[in-house]
């Protein structure tokens, strides 16, 4: 007997979404280069402002004839205000947003923290070209100084808690981005020593781009515009592709749920050891630097000693501290596991005491035992290298020590011990620099 068997009609398959080859790569080199413009603007207005200390003295420190001799009238002690106005409400800052940003959404506290620090750097230019009585010109300064800062420390903070968010490789991307500000602020100061015209003005330009690409970046993590794709069964992505894409376009919003997050104790108890590296590292970098580097002198006179100061102190500093972290992108030794990382971290402090007897002046204590200009580069260059290097692999490393989840509480708090060591060096330079 036949048995006729049922017909089975096959359903078509569904086609998976055609997505052009490299699209993705394409979108992650697009995320690296607004991280890295992100962190060039973050760390630009504190070394504008450090390198053209030489700008600031001038027109404070006026003098006048007085009976055929000259007299200063009033010393202002900028460079010692200027740390202390900077680095405090860095740290206060940093120390809020560690606990707010929970509440403040991070397109407002990115976009609204560069907006204010454009405009008060606008500010700053526009008083390069104003006359103004000293006492106003000084205290005009240091309320910038102290509002860039704090909405400074607003931005870093929001941003280091984004990154902690994204593969770890963005991380170092963002470091470099915050490496290249100084070797950007050291090149102006030299052309404009060179030029003998303060250029300030470029740095406007600069806010302006890094705006814009806020504001895209803004307008691309707005769910309507069908950017982000939710939940599709037949979507291949990688798991990086898609961690990329829901922390860098899908910004958490009021109306997203999201998993419980642990407390800011349980996310230190797994972080202490980066946050104490990263805190070590700059503590022991602004004791020496900049206070005690600005103040050695080359042995050859003529033009060279214009340039002494801008190129070895504060150009091959920064360019240096930006290829230590540009090559954490390829190198990352030793492991975040490894008890050798936190002993090199405190090895670093050999540095202050070999800065502090190079051929600085005036001298009250110590002796000089490095007066070449060679050997003081040396010293300088492996410093500045370990400084870059070390402090990249801690913020690289924190993130990933905790669940994705609290990514960024790990980048906020780490945020704000990077601070606490700024903090901490920028105190300890009084008295080292009195050592000397």
């Amino acid at each position: 007997m036949k048995v006729k068997l049922p017909t089975v009609h096959n359903e078509p398959k569904r086609r998976r979404p055609c997505r052009p080859p490299g699209a993705f790569e394409v979108f992650g080199f697009l995320v690296g280069i607004i991280f890295f413009i992100l962190g060039l603007g973050t760390l630009l207005p504190w070394n504008f402002f450090m390198t053209a200390s030489m700008y600031f003295n001038n027109r404070l420190n006026t003098s006048e004839w007085s009976n055929g001799t000259v007299t200063t009238r009033k010393e202002y002690y900028f460079n010692n205000w200027m740390t202390l106005l900077s680095q405090l409400p860095l740290l206060l800052f940093t120390l809020l947003n560690s606990f707010l940003y929970q509440w403040i959404s991070e397109k407002m506290r990115i976009a609204g923290s560069l907006v204010f620090i454009l405009l008060l750097f606008i500010l700053t230019a526009v008083l390069v070209k104003i006359p103004m009585e000293e006492d106003r010109f000084f205290s005009v300064t240091m309320a910038t100084i102290w509002f860039i800062n704090s909405f400074g420390a607003v931005l870093q903070g929001s941003l280091f808690g984004l990154v902690g968010l994204l593969p770890q490789r963005y991380s170092a991307v963002f470091m470099s981005g915050q490496g290249l500000a100084g070797t950007f602020a050291a090149l102006a100061m030299i052309f404009a020593i060179a030029s003998e015209t303060p250029c300030y003005f470029t740095i406007s330009s600069l806010y302006l781009t890094v705006t814009d690409a806020v504001e895209d970046r803004v307008k691309s993590s707005d769910p309507s515009n069908g950017s982000v794709v939710n939940g599709d069964p037949n979507k291949a992505d990688s798991g990086e592709e898609e961690g990329v894409k829901q922390a860098f376009l899908a910004l958490p919003s009021e109306n997203t749920s999201s998993p419980q997050k642990s407390s800011i104790l349980q996310v230190f108890k797994k972080i202490w050891v980066m946050a104490f590296c990263v805190t070590f590292v700059f503590t022991v970098t602004l004791s020496v630097f900049p206070a005690v580097t600005v103040d050695v002198k080359t042995v050859y006179g003529g033009k060279w000693e214009r340039y002494f100061i801008p190129v070895v102190c504060f150009l091959f500093f920064n360019l240096m501290d930006f290829i230590g972290r540009t090559v954490t992108l390829v190198s990352k030794w030793p492991s975040k596991d490894s008890r050798l990382f936190p002993l090199l971290v405190v090895c670093r402090v050999i540095f202050v005491p070999l800065l502090m007897m190079c051929n600085v002046q005036e001298r009250n204590i110590m002796p000089v035992l490095f007066s070449d200009d060679f050997m003081f580069a040396a010293i300088m260059v492996f410093f500045s290298v370990s400084s870059g290097y070390f402090v990249c692999l801690s913020m690289t490393y924190a993130p990933q020590l905790v669940e994705p989840k609290d990514g960024e509480t790990a980048g906020v708090l780490m945020a704000f011990f990077l601070a606490l060591g700024l903090s901490l060096g920028a105190a300890l330079s009084f008295p080292l620099r009195f050592l000397v």
